[in-house]
C-alpha cells in the first residue's frame, strides 16, 4: 500500500499533466464533492489533526500560492494551457523558494490545524 507522501508526489501540483487530465480530474472531484460519503469523510477529518505529511503538503501548497501571488497575479484568469506552462516554470525556477517558504510556514499551519480541530469539536458539541 502506498503512503500518503508517495501518493502526493504522484498527484503533486508540480507534476505536469495534460489539459484532458486536468478536466477529467476536475470533473471527478466535482462529482465526489457532492456524495454523502465524501462529506462525511471531510467532517471526520476536521475532528483530528492531519498527519505530518499532510501538514507538509498543505505548507507546500500555501508556499506555491504565495509565489503565484507574487509573480503571477493573474494566474486564476489564465487559460488552462497557460497555467500548465506557469506550473512548469514555477517548479523549475522557484522550487527552492517554495521549499524555504514551506519550511517556515509549517509552524503556522500546525497552529491552524489545532485551531481547526478545536472549532470542529466545539461545533459538534453545540449541535
Amino acid at each position: 500500500m502506498k503512503t500518503f507522501l508517495e501518493k502526493y508526489d504522484e498527484l503533486s501540483e508540480f507534476r505536469v499533466i495534460s489539459k484532458a487530465q486536468r478536466k477529467k480530474m476536475g470533473l471527478r472531484m466535482k462529482r465526489m464533492a457532492k456524495s454523502s460519503a465524501f462529506k462525511a469523510k471531510k467532517a471526520r477529518n476536521k475532528l483530528r489533526i492531519a498527519s505530518p505529511e499532510k501538514i507538509h503538503a498543505k505548507a507546500r501548497k500555501l508556499a506555491k500560492q504565495k509565489v503565484l501571488d507574487k509573480f503571477y497575479k493573474n494566474y486564476k484568469s489564465m487559460g488552462l494551457m497557460q497555467r500548465v506552462k506557469v506550473d512548469q516554470i514555477i517548479a523549475m525556477k522557484y522550487g527552492g523558494m517554495i521549499d524555504k517558504i514551506a519550511k517556515k510556514s509549517l509552524i503556522i499551519i500546525k497552529k491552524k490545524e489545532v485551531q481547526k480541530v478545536k472549532d470542529a469539536r466545539d461545533s459538534k458539541k453545540d449541535a
